[in-house]
């Protein structure tokens, strides 16, 4: 089931609000990224920038469960979301 591209942007945003609210993670997110603190805080209503903080939070499970469990979602959504925000689309090589 895919979502709608409102609720992954808001899935997008909460994924967001979650990471700057982890102080021992959000500088992992900076320095994997190479985005400084002002670029994070521009980049909050960017479903662009929404859908690269999904795909590191989707790097690790531990991390998946505590951002589902914080927001009571199904550990599924945030994949979901990812893949309704921009650049989350599946590739066909073939």
């Amino acid at each position: 089931m895919t979502l709608s591209r409102d609720h992954a942007e808001t899935v997008g945003l909460q994924a967001v609000a979650w990471l700057a609210a982890d102080d021992e993670l959000l500088p992992v997110f900076l320095g994997a990224t190479g985005a400084s603190e002002a670029d994070f805080r521009s980049g909050v209503g960017d479903p662009a920038f929404q859908g690269s903080v999904l795909d590191f939070i989707l790097m690790d499970d531990g991390w998946v469960q505590a951002f589902c469990a914080a927001h009571d979602l199904r550990p599924d959504t945030p994949m979901r979301a990812r893949a309704a925000l921009p650049g989350g689309e599946q590739v066909h090589w073939t």
